[in-house]
């Protein structure tokens, strides 16, 4: 006897919950989800092959499609959608949503699940997946009602893009997949408007601002989606401008205002800058320990402004003097409409010493990661997009690059994913398959996710480029052990057991160049990026070097190494 469903199709109603899942996501204009199907969650892939509008990325590992989600969510603003089965494929999906969490980043996480009558039973693939990500997402569901499970989404999907975005996960267990349905798509629900910044606080912002001798404005990833209000801002006022390292690209880069990226491994202009500012004025971040360093010694001259949308973060870490709950972009319109008009205000000691600060820091130019990754990321072009993993080479990347517009830098901020940088970027790629896409990723992290090659192949992505950076070691953990550590390198070497990348490349039908040179590196670069299609490029660079500036655990920004305390230009050994 068939216990096959009814195969309506998709204009018609849905005749069971997991065609309703499909009818809701196309309802929320849903296009491109990522997956890996399993048992628990095989009635919604079946479903599935009725809707051929909906394209279905299939990954190589459920954190591969997660962090593509994530990927597409961060490239564009707009949801991403990920799928798994219940046990280990929900479970893999947790290291992406602590990240998506942490980075805000819109995203709903779909699971199916054993039998309503078999949970709680220890069941072949059970996991309490509600109850492992509850700390880990805006919020979770496990689907009781097929009738339920429109509504559900709508309100899923709502929560995942309104105020600070984040990552939801809806577990829907099989049998409710198959239950028949008889209800209605539940259309999207509109987004609450943001809270309206009180007026009283915005004008005791710009009093604050015209008083100053020494400002600065600081932009975290709550301004990505307000990058014209935030620049306007900085113009108006005049204002120096930092942007976290989720911040990159929210403000021009070229912009003669922009000190570059503060914290552990900021521009010293950005650390000094904060370190002597009287007035800080921070927008969408969380001033974050990697920003901060030691607290007690953040901007100790200075009163601080902060503006975000969630109110817990809002004197979290660092005192605020003028907490201001609200969007990036209507704080931004309203404190830039209260400039005034004419030329924005000058403060010639405070732009002497800024320009002087530019000068400082910055890496040799004699060959090795640093000047590797300065060549790559030179080549990006104004649209391109620039996704990293984890490590010394996503800290050089985010010195290096120069982001002209938002949502063109992709990294792990928060949690520091390793195996993120690749997925993420055959995500980017494909809600943008107009532009370049380059991966700059360490040996180590790349080979974490190393099989979504098989991703990149199999659907033709052809605008994808990674660049690894091999220096056969765990490059960020290493430089730490050599610094404080005495050079006891405990676990970190790769290199006897690295594979030839350009093999494992060509294993999967993408060709490969390498260089371990600065004129050889050229000649790669231009081959690599002139091949039409996604291809792989492995940069060899010396084992030691090191990311500087750098700020030492536990140090205050105005301590910071300004440069390789090693190096015979600090006074160290030669």
């Amino acid at each position: 006897m068939s216990h096959a469903p009814p195969t309506p199709s998709p204009s018609g109603a849905p005749a069971n919950g997991a065609q309703a899942l499909w009818h809701s996501l196309a309802a929320h204009g849903v296009t491109t989800v990522f997956g890996y199907p399993g048992g628990a969650i095989m009635p919604v892939y079946d479903a599935l092959t009725l809707f051929p509008d909906i394209r279905h990325i299939l990954a190589r590992h459920e954190q591969g499609a997660i962090h593509a989600a994530e990927g597409w969510a961060r490239a564009t603003g707009r949801l991403g959608v990920c799928l798994a089965t219940s046990g280990p494929g929900a479970t893999n999906l947790v290291t992406g949503l602590a990240d998506a969490l942490m980075d805000s980043v819109p995203l709903l996480a779909i699971t199916g699940n054993v039998p309503r009558s078999l949970m709680g039973t220890d069941a072949f693939q059970e996991a309490d997946i509600t109850g492992i990500t509850l700390p880990v997402t805006k919020h979770n569901y496990v689907v009781q009602d097929a009738a339920d499970l429109p509504g559900i989404l709508a309100e899923a999907i709502r929560i995942a893009r309104s105020g600070r975005p984040g990552p939801v996960l809806v577990d829907i267990p099989k049998d409710v997949q198959l239950a028949p349905f008889a209800g209605a798509v539940t259309p999207p629900h509109p987004l609450p408007p943001a809270p309206t910044p009180d007026p009283a606080r915005v004008e005791a912002a710009a009093e604050l601002l015209r008083g100053a001798a020494r400002p600065v404005l600081m932009l975290g990833g709550g301004a990505q989606g307000a990058a014209a209000e935030v620049t306007a801002l900085a113009r108006a006022w005049g204002l120096p401008t930092i942007t976290t390292l989720m911040g990159l690209g929210a403000f021009p880069a070229s912009d003669p205002l922009w000190l570059g990226m503060p914290g552990m491994h900021g521009s010293v202009a950005a650390n000094r800058a904060i370190s002597e500012a009287d007035l800080i004025v921070g927008l969408g971040l969380r001033f974050d320990d990697r920003v901060t360093g030691r607290v007690s010694g953040f901007a100790p001259h200075a009163r601080i402004v902060h503006v975000d949308l969630d109110a817990a973060e809002i004197g979290k870490i660092v005192p605020t003097h003028l907490p201001i709950r609200g969007d990036a972009g209507q704080v931004a319109r309203l404190l830039a409409g209260r400039a005034g008009a004419g030329d924005p205000p000058r403060r010639p000691d405070w732009e002497a010493r800024l320009a002087e600060w530019r000068t400082r820091g910055g890496h040799p130019d004699h060959w090795g990661a640093a000047q590797a990754v300065r060549q790559v990321v030179s080549r990006l072009g104004p649209n391109d997009i620039l996704s990293t993993d984890v490590g010394q080479h996503q800290m050089l990347a985010a010195q290096l690059a120069r982001f002209q517009k938002p949502r063109r830098w992709l990294t792990s901020g928060g949690l520091g994913t390793m195996g993120f940088g690749f997925p993420a970027a055959i995500g980017a790629a494909l809600a943008e398959p107009e532009v370049t896409c380059m991966v700059v990723a360490g040996d180590g992290g790349f080979q974490m996710t190393a099989q979504e090659l098989a991703t990149l192949t199999k659907y033709g992505i052809r605008n994808v480029k990674i660049c690894v950076v091999n220096n056969s070691y765990l490059g960020m953990v290493r430089q730490w052990q050599e610094l404080f550590h005495e050079r006891r390198y405990s676990e970190v070497y790769l290199g006897d057991s690295n594979p030839d990348f350009l093999k494992l490349a060509d294993a999967y039908g993408l060709p490969g160049w390498r260089a371990d040179n600065a004129a050889d590196l050229e000649e790669a670069i231009s081959a690599w990026l002139a091949h039409d299609g996604s291809a792989l490029l492995e940069v060899v660079v010396p084992n030691e070097h090191g990311v500087f500036p750098m700020v030492p655990a536990g140090a205050a920004l105005s301590e910071m190494l300004e440069t390789d305390p090693r190096s015979p230009v600090a006074g160290g050994p030669a």
